[in-house]
Formats: structure tokens, sequence, C-alpha cells
């Protein structure tokens, strides 16, 4: 199913977006695209608790020089939310692989803000083929460096929550002053079951606990990008020096930006991801 979708947020829904549901064997799976469809494909994949839609601000940046592609994860968005699925991250990453190849994509750099970063790594892990070069955005490299939690931090700590649960949960991932967060992020969350929101974040942990990502990412050999807003309130931005470990990795990090830089200032994000993306994404043939 192919439909015009024009609804989003910071872009003032400037440009209709192609969307698709693919029937893949864990649920359905929404994917959307924007840009040349013989453009270089980049693959944007969300963190926990969000969707397609954390994107919408930084896209009409990358869609001069790309064929940008979005999913939203199992569990979120406009995903399914099965209860009897898996949800560890390298079955979530074989479906973004899927995804993929059913759009007929043979090589994509893929791009993952938070956990989305850690989902982009199992991809690469299992498609190395199909991967050529990963960017990670504010994704903490080991469970180190995760700051101390508090509920608010953690998710809402009842189901369905409450709108003020809702906003304290959310203001974590925010640290540039004057920044409103956006309804349809909170609606995200909202739309998440109990259960989905759940095993995702232990799919997260689990994932980490096993081996840290420039332990991974250095036996993958891939080019790395690290974006890290110096200010964020969930991951030490500090530990972005930890990817320094990979070889050829390139560490940027963005002062006064929390957790989301690719909301909180999107050109500041595209800005080096373009120029990375310039040299390691493959072209189409």
């Amino acid at each position: 199913m192919t439909v015009s979708d024009g609804s989003s947020y910071g872009n003032g829904g400037a440009a209709a977006t192609e969307s698709s549901t693919l029937s893949l064997d864990g649920g359905d799976i929404y994917v959307c695209q924007d840009g040349p469809r013989d453009a270089p494909a980049l693959l944007l994949i969300h963190g926990s608790a969000s969707s397609t839609r954390s994107w919408d601000p930084l896209v009409p940046m990358l869609t001069g020089s790309h064929r940008v592609i979005r999913i939203d994860l199992l569990g979120h968005g406009r995903s399914a939310k099965p209860a009897d699925r898996s949800y560890a991250l390298p079955d979530q990453a074989r479906r973004a692989g899927v995804a993929l190849d059913r759009l007929g994509v043979e090589h994509a750099v893929v791009v993952g803000h938070s956990s989305g970063g850690v989902v982009a790594t199992s991809l690469a892990e299992q498609r190395p083929d199909l991967v050529p070069a990963l960017a990670l955005v504010n994704t903490g490299p080991s469970l180190d460096a995760l700051i101390a939690p508090d509920s608010a931090a953690t998710g809402p700590s009842q189901w369905p929550p409450t709108d003020e649960q809702l906003r304290r949960f959310a203001s974590t991932g925010f640290s540039r002053a004057g920044y409103q967060i956006p309804e349809e992020l909170l609606d995200d969350v909202r739309g998440m079951t109990s259960h989905t929101f759940t095993a995702t974040t232990r799919a997260t942990r689990s994932y980490l606990e096993q081996r840290a990502l420039p332990d991974r990412l250095t036996v993958l050999g891939k080019p790395l990008l690290v974006v890290f807003g110096e200010d964020d309130r969930r991951w030490r931005s500090s530990s972005a020096s930890d990817y320094r470990a990979v070889p050829g990795a390139t560490v940027e990090l963005l002062p006064g930006l929390g957790h989301s830089p690719l909301l909180e200032d999107p050109p500041r994000t595209a800005t080096p991801l373009l120029a990375f993306t310039a040299i390691h994404a493959v072209r189409v043939d």
C-alpha cells in the first residue's frame, strides 16, 4: 500500500512523503520515503518511544542529495504493536534490513538516533554488505554512559501515562533553551502499549550489556560518524570520546544542545551528517 502523507512537524508539511506499509514476519512496518529515488540511500532509525516523525525537521535538509528512507520500528509509531513478537535489537535490525530489501535498496548509509543507533549497529553486524557507513546521534556507547536515571528519565510509572508524566519524561530529551516539545512526540509515546514500551527499553539495555558499541564497531571496520549534543541529560556526552577507539571514527560535539539535536537544531545536525555522507554514500548505478 502506498499513500501520500503530508503530516509532519518542523517542516510545515512542505513536501509530501510517499509512505507504505510492509507486511513482515513480526507485523506491519510503516515506511516513508523522501527525495529522488535514484539518489544514494540514507536510512534514518528513530529512538525508543519515538517514530519516523522525529526526523521531520531534518529530512528537507537531506533530500537534495539523498533518497531518505525512514521506518517505524515494530511497536512504534504507525507500525504494528503485537504482544507476541520479539522486540530484541537483532530482530528489529533484521526487519529494517528486510524493509530495505523490499524497497530494492542494495546499500544505505544508516543513521540512528539514541537507541536507533544501537539498531543501526546491529543491522551493520548482520548485513555488512548493505551498510557502507554508520552515523550515530546521541547514542550512548555503553551502559556506563547512562546518566543515573530517575522516574522522569526512565518513563511513565503507569499506563496509560498522565500528561504530566509524559512531559517530564520527554523533557529529559531536550536541553536547548526555550525549546517547545512538539505534541506529536508525546503522541508517539501515548501510541505505544505498556508492553512495547517496556520490551523495547529492555532490549536496548540487554544488547549493550552483551558488548559495548565501540567494541562492536571496531570489529566491523565501517566508517563512523558520532554526533552528540553536549548537554545530553540521558547519556553523558563525555562518553562520546569512547567512540574514538574505533579506527577512523569522527566525533562531533554540539554545544548548547541535548539528547535530540535533530529536533533542537536541525541545521547544525545536518552539517556534519551531509559532509560524512558526501564521502561514504554509495551512488546508484
